[in-house]
């Protein structure tokens, strides 16, 4: 007998994938593998096993990649201190190419025909997952339910689940929940009352931050070791890229470091609000920023301020995989072993102050910034200096 032709989905285990693993089989004469990469998110593996099971299931993978997640994905993007639109950090965008390699890679293992995902056809999630697809699989076809499907609002969906005997869960407020995306770098937050910016956040949408009022009134003091332009140590103690991280999470979590507010131009036209939290990478942003600044030469740390809004861009864009990120990545990696010494810094109340710089680096010269009289730098040059600039004007 011949068997079944596969589907790998992108799988959670919650309503919408849920609903889609039910649509998949019920379109599609196939066999669908759910696939759930671990990237750090809040995840209850009984459950996604149990709700796979439900519809007949029977490859279930869930991979753990969050250590190769922060080496590979979030450290690279920090070296070039990528921020969308002044304030992003680009949590969910980082996380998409990773997804959609490891997807691609299962896909081809059990020889399956497609791939599918359940980002809405009014996201960024859809292109930057596609374009990992095509880059790893480009013969493999992509389906994208909310593209095709004649499930067009939530109510629909809803009511397709109860049809089902989908279970729907609710929140806090017994409404159908907040739309969240979370992994070991950020959680965001975003639909319901947050649609209409006049609209404050509700306090009770925070997971990962205290608020800057309710964090502890006694700050705390960590240093941050970096080599090669990564963080390597907190505070003297050698950690992984997971376990350097999860630390600066809680720490910074807990004294209301990492939110942002924002409205951001998404890759398709529309302007979404959302709420974002990234307590560690914000110190971890600032801190390289630091370390950077007593390691590299003025040239090198202006050519990677020139070139980071495009590569923030292209990061949010799914453009990942491509060949001008690659190419701006070599220009950000191209000091990176200058870049090493360790930065102490001050968390308190959603603030993070920078402490000290250590550093063997000779890029900082004690005698030449000193206002004592010196040899080493020769002051009659400025004139000359100011008198060729003044032809430029």
């Amino acid at each position: 007998m011949k068997s079944k032709r596969r589907i790998v989905l992108a799988y959670s285990g919650g309503l919408d994938t849920s609903i889609i693993l039910k649509w998949l089989q019920e379109n599609y004469d196939a066999e669908v593998i759910t696939y759930t990469a671990d990237i750090g998110q809040k995840i209850d593996r009984k459950k996604i096993v149990k709700n796979a099971k439900k519809f007949g299931v029977k490859k279930i993978i869930i991979e753990n990649l969050k250590d190769v997640f922060v080496k590979d994905y979030v450290y690279p993007m920090i070296r070039g201190h990528a921020v969308y639109e002044g304030v992003y950090l680009l949590g969910t965008s980082i996380a998409r190419p990773l997804i959609a390699k490891d997807q691609i890679r299962v896909a081809k293992k059990f020889k399956a025909f497609a791939v599918s995902h359940g980002s809405t056809g009014k996201g960024n999630d859809q292109i930057r997952f596609e374009l990992g697809y095509h880059y790893f699989g480009p013969k493999i076809k992509i389906i994208a339910p909310w593209r095709i499907w004649n499930l067009k609002s939530r109510t629909d969906l809803i009511n397709y689940a109860r049809k089902h005997k989908i279970s729907i869960p609710q929140d806090k407020k017994g409404a159908p929940p907040f739309s969240v995306d979370d992994n070991l770098f950020h959680t965001s937050t975003e639909g319901k009352a947050l649609e209409n910016p006049k609209n404050a956040a509700p306090e009770f949408i925070f997971q990962r931050t205290n608020s800057p009022e309710k964090a502890p009134n006694k700050a705390s003091f960590i240093t941050i070791g970096f080599k090669k332009g990564d963080p390597i140590t907190i505070n003297g103690k050698k950690l992984s890229p997971l376990k350097l991280l999860e630390k600066l999470n809680s720490i910074a979590g807990k004294n209301g470091i990492g939110r942002v507010d924002l409205v951001e131009n998404r890759f398709i036209g529309i302007k979404s609000r959302g709420i974002y939290e990234t307590p560690g990478g914000t110190v971890l942003m600032l801190a390289h920023r630091a370390i950077e600044s007593v390691t590299l030469d003025k040239k090198t740390m202006h050519k990677k301020d020139k070139v980071m809004p495009r590569y923030a861009e292209l990061i949010y864009n799914g453009y990942w995989y491509s060949k001008e990120r690659f190419k701006i990545q070599k220009i950000i990696d191209l000091k990176r072993n200058k870049v090493y010494g360790s930065i102490k810094l001050k968390l308190y109340k959603g603030n993070v102050t920078i402490i000290s710089r250590q550093t063997k680096s000779a890029a900082y010269s004690m005698k030449k910034v000193s206002f004592e009289e010196n040899k080493t730098f020769n002051k009659s040059n400025v004139e000359r200096f100011i008198n060729f600039h003044k032809k430029k004007l």
